[in-house]
């Protein structure tokens, strides 16, 4: 996983999902993450070429992904594939990719009203990365 360095200012943060991928929109200035639409993609390229697409529209320095763990902090079978998302991430787009435990962030969009729980579970995931860099 990538160090985070004060230079990077911007972050698209995805909470990925084998059939939607949550996407939101911050930088350190603005401190708050913003939905954006989400990836509605079950085939690996085609959920990338949608992700290519918010890449090239917004230009963060760094993304931010969602891992999915047990309550327990037990791995599953989602974990390995949001791991290998990141990995391929990593690979396409060449810039700072940071995992985040995203455990109860759908709950949490939900509680706070989200129209897109994907969407809104993208948000939460990078708020909470946010303020653990502040």
């Amino acid at each position: 996983m990538a160090t985070v360095g004060a230079d990077l200012d911007s972050f698209l943060a995805l909470d990925f999902g084998t059939r939607r991928t949550g996407v939101a929109y911050a930088s350190r200035m603005l401190g708050q993450a913003r939905p954006l639409a989400t990836i509605h993609a079950h085939a690996g390229e085609l959920r990338l070429q949608q992700v290519q697409a918010r890449v090239t529209e917004w230009q963060p320095q760094a993304l931010v992904v969602g891992i999915p763990l047990h309550p327990d902090g037990a791995e599953h079978e989602n974990t390995l594939l949001a791991r290998k998302f990141a990995r391929s991430l990593r690979n396409r787009f060449k810039l700072p990719v940071f995992e985040v435990d995203e455990r109860y962030s759908t709950t949490a969009a939900l509680s706070d009203g989200a129209r897109d729980p994907d969407a809104g579970a993208a948000c939460v995931i990078l708020d909470q990365f946010l303020r653990s860099i502040a």
